[in-house]
């Protein structure tokens, strides 16, 4: 064996890469959150836990993506009513003006991660999903 090949010898393999379909669906996890912007209510945790349920088993990164994005879109439908109960002492609208914002700027910044292939946690969530 020569010298090159006895160097890397030992370095595991790069782990395989999702195949683009994949990475696709794990995109669609997270931005099906958006629903909830155009008016179906809870569709921020109803388009994110269809596409869970229909492809975890297929492709293990659906899986992953999905659980964190219904993680974090559970999470955030708490810090939503939380925030409606607080507009009754003014302070709520300021928290609502702030949940639209995480909520939007997260959710691009996991899809895109998503897209990458690379794994994203999201802030402030509550894991309900392991």
């Amino acid at each position: 064996m020569s010298e090159d090949e006895q160097q890397y010898k030992d370095i595991p393999p790069a782990p395989e890469r999702p195949d683009n379909q994949a990475l696709l669906w794990a995109t669609f996890c997270h931005l099906s959150a958006l629903a909830v912007f155009i008016g179906i209510p809870l569709g921020n945790v109803i388009g994110p836990l269809v596409i869970w349920l229909i492809k975890r088993n297929e492709m293990p990164i659906v899986d992953e993506h999905g659980k964190a994005a219904l993680n974090f879109q559970i999470s955030m439908s708490i810090y939503f009513i939380v925030s409606l109960v607080l507009a009754l002492a003014v302070i709520g609208f300021f928290l609502l003006l702030a949940w639209m914002i995480m909520e939007i700027v997260f959710v691009i910044i996991a899809a895109v991660k998503a897209n990458n292939g690379e794994s994203y946690e999201y802030p402030l969530t509550i894991q309900f999903l392991k």
